[in-house]
């Protein structure tokens, strides 16, 4: 098996003619005789027991060539990509077989799309803009916000209206032009206010109100919505049946304790600025090299092939389907 020619025949695409010698092929078509034997009859003969030479009389001289090319196909493309050099980022194409018999072997002929050739630019001096990676008291304080408010408890409230950052156990129906709406009816709905989860007015209207009472909310669906809905005004009569609110728990040594393993408040404020600091030094690397990446890109000269297109497409494709 061998290369015969290798062509540029415009940006990385090149045709290739590729031979596999005779002996080779015959070779293979005594594999694919062994491994088809079992399943032909021939007349006169058990299965399985009728010669190559009988079966290839029966059916052709060829009989055996498609699964003798399947054979020494890989290896012979394979070993051709490498003796031309060629890294290939796709399947051959116009594959052609102008020769194939045991007595002259195989000859393929193909087109195949390679890697692009990339011409870099100026690269040396190139400078980035590094990001600040100090961690300050305000970092510390926002992460420490941060584990308060999750590590808080909801506990009902009864003496006041409904605010932003309540909870509200609500009931309530949607309406549009007098008309009860599929999907718009919910009962006992745990509604964070604030949390922007509802269409937009419809927590800000339900701030205001105490336990047990009855109100109508009046919004209209975004334009951007489910098409039968979207841009129309509806009225969604509601109630709440409980008021909750976040109850935080206090920023000391025993708060410390439960959410790690140091001792003392002040202990756990410098792990979490090293934490911090370790998180920033990171990104800000990572932030340099893709600066140096983006000039790199910028100033470098390459070619596409449409392949490569073709097969970020059907990736992306694939990603929302």
């Amino acid at each position: 098996m061998a290369l015969k020619s290798s062509n540029k025949v415009e940006t990385n695409v090149y045709e290739l003619e590729i031979t596999v010698d005779a002996e080779t092929f015959t070779e293979a078509c005594k594999k694919a005789y062994m491994k088809q034997r079992k399943s032909i009859q021939i007349p006169g003969f058990r299965k399985g027991k009728a010669t190559q030479g009988m079966i290839e009389k029966v059916y052709g001289e060829g009989a055996f060539y498609e699964e003798a090319l399947e054979i020494v196909y890989p290896e012979a493309v394979g070993s051709a990509f490498d003796e031309a050099g060629l890294k290939v980022i796709d399947q051959p194409t116009d594959v052609e077989f102008p020769v194939m018999n045991k007595q002259d072997g195989v000859v393929i002929k193909m087109k195949v799309t390679t890697y692009p050739e990339v011409k870099l630019g100026e690269y040396k001096s190139l400078k980035g803009k590094m990001l600040d990676t100090e961690a300050t008291d305000e970092d510390v304080e926002n992460e420490l916000k941060s584990m308060q408010d999750r590590n808080s408890r909801l506990v009902t409230v009864e003496d006041r209206e409904s605010q932003m950052g309540d909870t509200c156990d609500i009931d309530f129906e949607g309406f549009v032009d007098g008309v009860a709406f599929e999907g718009g009816k919910g009962e006992n709905y745990p509604l964070e206010l604030g949390s922007n989860s509802f269409i937009p007015g419809f927590e800000e209207q339900v701030a205001g109100h105490k336990t047990g009472e009855e109100f109508d909310v009046n919004v209209t669906f975004p334009e951007q919505y489910e098409a039968s809905l979207a841009g129309k005004d509806a009225v969604f009569k509601c109630k709440i049946n409980e008021i909750k609110t976040k109850e935080l728990p206090e920023l000391d040594d025993e708060f410390a304790k439960d959410v790690s393993e140091f001792d003392t408040l002040d202990e756990l404020k410098a792990d979490l600025k090293k934490q911090i600091s370790e998180r920033k030094e990171a990104n800000a690397k990572t932030d340099y090299e893709n600066q140096l990446i983006e000039q790199v890109v910028e100033n470098m000269e390459v070619e596409i092939p449409e392949c490569m297109n073709k097969q970020k497409c059907d990736e992306m494709i694939q990603d929302y389907s």
